[in-house]
């Protein structure tokens, strides 16, 4: 990336080594000759008061004095001359000493013929151009002690020359130290950027509320606390979103289950109003016609108070089973769960159907074997379903009218069936079977009595022990099936 970190790193490397360089060019063109001419002057400053040192010990004619004299020319790469009171050359260090002498001379009688560095009493430092080679020369003249001439002289090299290899080996060796600075930058960068790249994807995933990655480069440095912290934030951050969705599961399951109330409650009070108008109806329009004396013979009044009757005990009925529906929905229904024989339950409620049964002409078939069939489940809550699905058989069986019950045994189950012969059901219908007051034929159940609840009692009975039913589209008629966990 341009802008990551490691790019970052070897971009301000770079122009700090770059910077340097310059900054040792600048210092070189501006610097090296002024300090070159005075580390010159500090070496005449120092040989002078070598030598007149020299000079104060054991005289101008002593041997101590020539030996010091040649061994400070030596040392400091010096051109030395000493004259006597007469102007002859004492002492000098040169194979012509003419030239020095005349120079020397001049400077006492003429004064300094170049630029002057430096003055005092016993000597003067300045700079001079030699003219029989054209070389530039850091010159020193004036007395030693007991007033006698001195000129000392050190060439200068070409400060130019010197300023231009300089920088070109500065150059060359900046260029080498910038390239193997930054193969070390590169190298030695990726141990502070490769943590914090791992952070910043360690952050990235966090964002995506990921939390499984965690940051494992280690240290004991600033970059390490920050992953630890990293870690213990993702930590607190996946705990508290877990809390917030299970809190928002919970909230969401709760609105459902709200909504789903109110709907069931508004449909049953929509429901039950619309199931107790018509006998209520029935019931005031027979009790005004009692009241007005509208039949005024006894069979009359008889068939208006069977009427009101009738009407009255559809009315408990229907109120009964919502109450019981109601029970079983909310869960205040407790299942008592128990072993017992599920053949002898079918034949008693086959036995309490029997005069209906024997009404409306039809033939039933029990299950084939007397011998117990034991299940595990609520006896009396089953009762209610074997009941509910007889009595639709009874109130639905047409043609060759004719109700079986059977039995099945599964992998730990019992299968009961209740056919009728009969008309099939509409498809469009069946999903529908189990919905409170909802009736195929209205005006045939209107004719029996019948409330639309007694299947939703049956599917409400059957998810309280969370075993399965359903119907079934024969070719000659229905079945309506249950399942019961099987006991030995």
């Amino acid at each position: 990336m341009k802008h990551s970190i490691r790019y970052q790193f070897m971009l301000i490397f770079s122009l700090a080594m770059i910077s340097v360089i310059l900054l040792c060019i600048l210092a070189n063109n501006l610097l090296l000759g002024p300090f070159y001419t005075r580390h010159k002057e500090k070496v005449l400053n120092e040989a002078y008061r070598l030598i007149d040192g020299y000079s104060q010990k054991g005289g101008l004619d002593s041997e101590e004095f020539g030996v010091g004299l040649d061994q400070v020319a030596a040392r400091y790469n010096l051109d030395i001359i000493v004259l006597d009171a007469d102007t002859n050359t004492l002492r000098t260090t040169v194979n012509d000493p003419k030239f020095l002498t005349d120079r020397l001379l001049g400077y006492i009688f003429s004064g300094p013929a170049g630029n002057v560095l430096y003055s005092n009493d016993e000597y003067t430092v300045m700079k001079a151009v030699d003219p029989r080679m054209h070389t530039e020369y850091i010159e020193l003249w004036g007395y030693l002690s007991g007033s006698r001439p001195v000129l000392m002289r050190s060439p200068v090299e070409s400060i130019e020359t010197s300023v231009h290899i300089a920088n070109r080996l500065l150059a060359y060796v900046g260029a080498a130290v910038l390239v193997i600075g930054l193969l070390i930058n590169l190298l030695l960068s990726r141990k502070v950027t490769d943590p914090i790249l791992e952070l910043v994807d360690i952050s990235r995933k966090m964002t995506e509320l990921d939390f499984d990655v965690k940051y494992k480069s280690g240290g004991s440095n600033e970059i390490a606390l920050l992953g630890d912290h990293m870690n213990r934030l993702s930590t607190t951050l996946e705990g508290t979103i877990s809390e917030l969705k299970t809190a928002n599961a919970s909230l969401k399951v709760e609105l459902e289950r709200k909504a789903e109330v109110e709907k069931m409650r508004r449909e049953f009070v929509s429901n039950a109003s619309h199931e107790l108008k018509t006998p209520i109806a029935l019931i005031q329009g027979y009790a005004e016609g009692l009241k007005d004396c509208v039949n005024s013979d006894a069979e009359s009044r008889d068939f208006y108070c069977d009427v009101i009757i009738d009407e009255a005990g559809k009315m408990n009925r229907l109120v009964r089973s919502m109450i019981e529906l109601n029970q079983l929905e909310s869960g205040e229904d407790d299942l008592s769960m128990e072993r017992f024989d599920i053949t002898a339950l079918i034949r008693g409620c086959a036995s309490a159907a029997d005069i209906l049964i024997k009404q409306a002409g039809i033939e039933i078939v029990l299950p084939g074997t007397e011998e117990p069939v034991y299940v595990w489940a609520d006896e009396l809550k089953v009762e209610q379903v074997v009941n509910n699905y007889l009595s639709n058989a009874i109130h639905y069986c047409s043609n060759d009218k004719k109700i079986e019950i059977s039995l099945s045994r599964g992998e730990g189950s019992v299968r009961i069936s209740v056919f009728n012969t009969g008309d099939p059901i509409p498809e469009e219908s069946i999903p529908l079977l189990w919905t409170k007051f909802y009736k195929v034929d209205k005006a045939r159940t209107r004719e029996y009595g019948g409330s639309g609840i007694g299947l939703s009692i049956v599917k409400a009975v059957m998810d309280s022990m969370g075993r399965g039913y359903g119907v079934i589209n024969r070719e000659d008629g229905v079945e309506f099936w249950f399942e019961l966990d099987a006991a030995s």
